[in-house]
């Protein structure tokens, strides 16, 4: 069973992607595999936040 990253992980990661894709030249096919892992975790990342969001909104309600 594969562990679920972090939200702090997914975010370092994501700045690994965008550091090597902006400063090293890449061959087409690695490119391709950088944006759609970064594409995925930049997914990942925002429903996180919806979620996070969402939390604090009801908390707020509550009070």
């Amino acid at each position: 069973m594969e562990k679920k990253q972090a939200f702090e992980e997914k975010l370092t990661r994501l700045n690994e992607i965008v550091e090597k894709v902006e400063n090293t030249t890449l061959s087409l096919e690695d490119a391709m595999k950088l944006y759609e892992e970064g594409n995925s975790l930049i997914k990942d990342l925002q429903k996180s936040l919806d979620e996070a969001e969402t939390k604090i909104q009801v908390i707020k309600d509550k009070q």
